[in-house]
């Protein structure tokens, strides 16, 4: 039977929802025009040109969809039968609101930067990010990092240039952090580990890992490289964690997997995160490999006083003993890593380890107690390592912390502010000398 051709009223139907779906989108407005906040608690130019821009980009594609639709409709109306152009309609309002998805994503971290207080300190956190991201050997381009709270103990990452729902890459990597770490040293554990994620993709680095573990796993226990290259990527970002802020990472890798006993010995071989218990051994293991310190005997014992072992099922400590044996190997095969990406330097070498030494932290900390200002022009990821390495040698209070992080979450807030200003300012300048010439 051949479909019978659109009826003016079916026709007339769909053209109204069309128009209405322009008439929605025409009311999606940059960020910069609908979003309050201070100076300080805004996006880096970088991002915010970033993600106006690739939205800009999406509500142009869509409204060209729109009306290339709006126009087959009104020739369409002899030769289409109204299931056709319902059709066609129902996938243009799924790309609707799919864009739609992608803005509110954006807007739910951008609106936190209205919030008293929390807004500039998540101004300050990107400033870390960057820092915690970039390299000094030039090995990639990083990609705009922003950052927002949110509810739970752990933290994530959308990394950039990865699809976003309703197609398209994303053009930031977007780190949520919990709320109930801020505001304490332990937040840069959370942070870095994300950022390391990102890191990890730009230097291929996981990709790079997996024949070495997998040849690993002819020579010893089967079993225990399988998991380890099953839990590789959550390795990876906990090692860039160690090597960028030091002490600090393990630290608040304990605050965040401390949970009821049955969670701390839950061996998921699904899971791409390693048992807890495993894990900050592992995180003690690579810290002692990286920063040879007696401080790490003394954490690991503590973990194992949380968490004895004792009382577990004989195929479970089976399975932490092997992954323990094993533990070693992996930690060497991890600092001695050269991938190509870092052009024969070590993972170590480029993540600037030898700097970021315990006794050398300690030194800094007392360094900058007479004379604060430097700790203020420090890099910021250096700024927590040493203020978690004094937490750990307990020459710092978790009451003076608190309120010395809020200050410097601040104060790298409006640097970067206040430089982009200046910078802005300079390229005025000289673009306003150029046309005079």
């Amino acid at each position: 039977m051949t479909a019978m051709a659109i009826a003016p009223y079916a026709s007339w139907m769909l053209a109204q929802e069309a128009r209405a779906l322009l008439a929605r989108l025409a009311r999606v407005r940059p960020f910069a025009l609908i979003e309050p906040m201070v100076p300080a608690a805004a996006l880096l130019p970088q991002a915010q040109s970033a993600i106006e821009g690739h939205l800009a980009a999406g509500r142009r594609e869509l409204g060209a969809l729109v009306r290339s639709y709006l126009a087959w409709l009104d020739g369409a109306a002899s030769s289409a039968s109204a299931a056709e152009a319902q059709r066609r309609f129902t996938f243009l309002r799924l790309r609707f609101n799919a864009a739609l998805t992608q803005f509110d994503l954006f807007n739910e971290v951008i609106t936190q930067r209205s919030e008293n207080e929390n807004g500039v300190w998540l101004s300050g956190l990107d400033v870390v990010a960057a820092d915690a991201l970039a390299l000094a050997g030039g090995y990639y381009t990083a990609p705009p990092v922003v950052c927002y709270l949110d509810r739970g103990p752990g933290a994530a990452i959308r990394r950039a240039r990865t699809r976003l729902p309703g197609g398209g890459e994303n053009p930031v990597a977007i780190v949520r952090v919990p709320r109930e770490r801020m505001v304490g040293s332990g937040i840069a554990s959370s942070l870095v580990h994300e950022v390391g994620h990102q890191g990890a993709a730009l230097l291929d680095l996981v990709n790079s890992l997996r024949p070495l573990l997998q040849a690993m796993q002819h020579g010893g226990d089967d079993g225990a490289w399988r998991l380890w290259e099953r839990w590789i990527s959550e390795i990876v970002a906990d090692f860039w964690s160690l090597a960028r802020v030091g002490v600090t990472a393990t630290l608040g890798l304990i605050g965040v997997v401390s949970l009821p006993r049955p969670f701390v010995f839950r061996l998921n071989a699904d899971d791409p995160h390693p048992v807890p218990w495993i894990r900050v051994k592992l995180s003690c293991a690579m810290g002692r490999e990286l920063y040879p310190h007696r401080q790490w005997d003394r954490i690991e014992r503590l973990w194992e006083s949380y968490y004895p072992p004792a009382g577990l099922a004989p195929a479970l400590l089976a399975q932490l003993s092997a992954l323990q044996a094993s533990m070693p190997a992996l930690v060497r095969l991890l600092a001695r890593h050269r991938p190509a990406a870092l052009r024969g330097s070590s993972l170590p070498q480029a993540l600037g380890v030898a700097a970021r030494q315990p006794e050398r932290l300690s030194r800094l900390f007392g360094l900058w107690q007479r004379a604060p200002a430097r700790m203020y022009r420090a890099a910021p990821s250096l700024v927590f390592a040493v203020l978690g390495q004094a937490r750990a040698d307990g020459t710092l209070e978790p009451e003076p912390e608190a309120a010395l992080l809020g200050r410097l979450l601040t104060h790298w807030a409006l640097r970067s502010t206040l430089d982009t200003a200046v910078l802005c300012g300079a390229l005025t300048g000289r673009r306003g000398a150029a046309e005079a010439a």
